[in-house]
């Protein structure tokens, strides 16, 4: 078979590839969906604004150690017994300070009325009161503030505070950490976009129920802190209710939001996690595996990716087997099987303002009594019934809920969940 003949046996899309097997044409996993994000009517100049902070590393270790009355010495000590370096934490520290200063110090002069707020005191009645939400830190500050914003009409904006060490891709271009009254500038004058985030929303039905989350933004928990904290939420719940435990005959709609993910499993990763699982209204198939993600499009950059995404060296794997069993003079150089590569995982992200569901099954266990007949795919709905023993359900990394033996969740969108974000170009 000639070169030519190859790149109709492999053949380059749109962000996607598709494999011709025995003549039989397999569907890609999707094709691009490019964002359509909307330009406002008019400028944009909020009067109140809630900027709220990241809490840096070296912050965490001050609030860490605090209870055992260390001195700055002794902390110093203790963190280059762990490898850590002081003055590099305390430098990287004082970096993001800055760059939140110059934030506030730049909507000031612009006559704006602006709050401060540490992440740990970041709550629905800071929300209440800004026009707009600026979260000054990273993509993990991005996900907590959005996580209490429930009405779409209220713009949250994301600056990066520290861009030598955080990806930041849920934030403004890098640049404009820096140069902030170019952006406060560009919003004033209407050039951007309104970028409308599709987010997750979680109805918990069934027995043994508690709706109460554990935080997990604020706490660096092992499995044993973990298990303690929703013990204690749940003997929380029971005095405030007088029962055992809740049951709801009805899915009741939980308090919180995802913008990226949700990750259902045993809270012990070495322990399968055993679950039901049907989509879209489908048959309910029986699952053990090593847990289940369910994420947005805005998400699809983030762990799902990870998940799902293949590397060169598994590329080039099939690519010569299916060399060997059809006979092709298929090419494995470098270049061809990087390409390949390169548009399988691309074909991985999708807008984040497509209402859908993307679900990925994690090492399913496959045998007579377990299945999995979709380890991965788009869905408009999710329901999930937990037959698992110390299972939880994890909201972005950064809020869990309980999910054991008789719990139903019942993941899906609403228009009325979109989180509204600015796009500006660099």
């Amino acid at each position: 078979m000639t070169r030519r003949s190859v790149v109709s046996f492999v053949c380059f899309g749109n962000r996607a590839v598709t494999l011709l097997l025995s003549g039989r044409s397999v569907r890609p996993l999707q094709t691009s969906v490019r964002s359509i994000a909307s330009r406002p009517d008019c400028g944009f100049k909020p009067a109140k604004v809630a900027v709220v902070t990241k809490t840096t590393r070296y912050e965490f270790e001050q609030q860490r150690y605090r209870y055992a009355g260390l001195s700055e010495e002794d902390l110093k000590h203790l963190l280059a017994m762990k490898g850590s370096s002081y003055s590099g934490l305390l430098e990287r520290h004082n970096i993001h300070t800055r760059n939140v200063e110059h934030i506030v110090e730049c909507l000031q002069r612009e006559g704006v009325e602006v709050r401060v707020v540490k992440r740990g005191e970041y709550d629905e009645e800071v929300v209440r009161w800004a026009d707009t939400i600026i979260s000054a830190g990273g993509d993990g500050t991005m996900l907590l503030v959005a996580s209490k914003v429930f009405s779409k009409d209220k713009p949250v904006v994301g600056v990066n505070t520290d861009p030598e060490r955080s990806e930041g891709h849920l934030c403004l271009p890098v640049r404009y950490t820096r140069a902030f009254p170019e952006a406060l500038e560009k919003l004033y004058r209407g050039e951007f976009r309104w970028l409308w985030r599709q987010r997750i929303r979680l109805h918990l039905e069934g027995t043994g129920i508690n709706p109460t989350p554990v935080d997990l933004h604020e706490q660096q928990l092992s499995l044993q802190q973990h298990n303690q904290a929703h013990r204690r939420t749940t003997r929380d719940t029971q005095r405030r209710t007088g029962t055992v435990n809740e049951n709801f005959s009805e899915p009741n709609l939980l308090p919180v939001r995802s913008l990226n993910e949700i990750f259902i499993g045993e809270s012990l990763s070495s322990r399968a996690s055993y679950y039901e699982i049907s989509v879209d209204d489908g048959p309910w198939e029986k699952q053990k595996t090593s847990g289940l993600s369910i994420c947005t499009g805005t998400g699809s950059k983030a762990w799902s990716y990870n998940i799902n995404k293949l590397v060169e060296q598994t590329v080039e794997d099939v690519l010569r087997i299916g060399k060997l069993q059809t006979g092709f003079d298929i090419p494995l150089d470098r270049k061809f099987i990087e390409k390949v590569t390169d548009e399988y995982n691309e074909s991985l992200v999708f807008s984040p303002e497509n209402r859908r569901l993307f679900f990925s099954v994690r090492e399913p266990i496959v045998n007579r009594v377990f299945s999995s007949s979709g380890q991965r795919g788009f869905a408009d709905k999710v329901c999930v019934r937990s037959r698992c023993w110390d299972a939880c359900m994890v909201v972005d990394g950064g809020t869990s809920f309980e999910f054991n033996d008789g719990a139903i969740a019942t993941i899906s969108m609403s228009e009325d969940d979109q989180l509204r974000t600015v796009l500006l170009e660099n």
